[in-house]
């Protein structure tokens, strides 16, 4: 390349600065362990433990930084939606009714 470029005039040039603080992307455990959870909840129909996976997503909601993250982060409503669920299906046994002849269920 030639010294005499005009496009690249050395008195346009600037020293590279670092920013004081470089966007991370946010690490969320507790949604993590929440969507893992929540999974759990409901392929074994635990009830108990759907509360407090009920609690780490509401938690998860509360606490988001949306200008923080990144585009990849985990969405925290998705959490909330999928404990919701999970609540939801682990109650759901308690409100079907069975025949008491038949055992099968009824639903009038």
């Amino acid at each position: 390349m030639s010294s005499n470029d005009p496009v690249r005039d050395s008195s346009r040039e600037v020293k590279l600065t670092l920013p004081r603080s470089w966007n991370v992307e946010s690490t969320d455990p507790f949604g993590s362990v929440g969507m893992f959870l929540a999974g759990m909840v409901m392929l074994t129909k635990n009830r108990y433990l759907a509360w407090p996976v009920l609690i780490i997503a509401i938690n998860g909601v509360i606490n988001q930084h949306p200008f923080r993250a990144k585009d990849g982060a985990n969405n925290p409503w998705a959490n909330l939606v999928m404990a919701v669920f999970a609540l939801v299906m682990s109650h759901l046994p308690m409100f079907t009714f069975t025949d008491p002849k038949t055992g099968g269920v009824r639903f009038s």
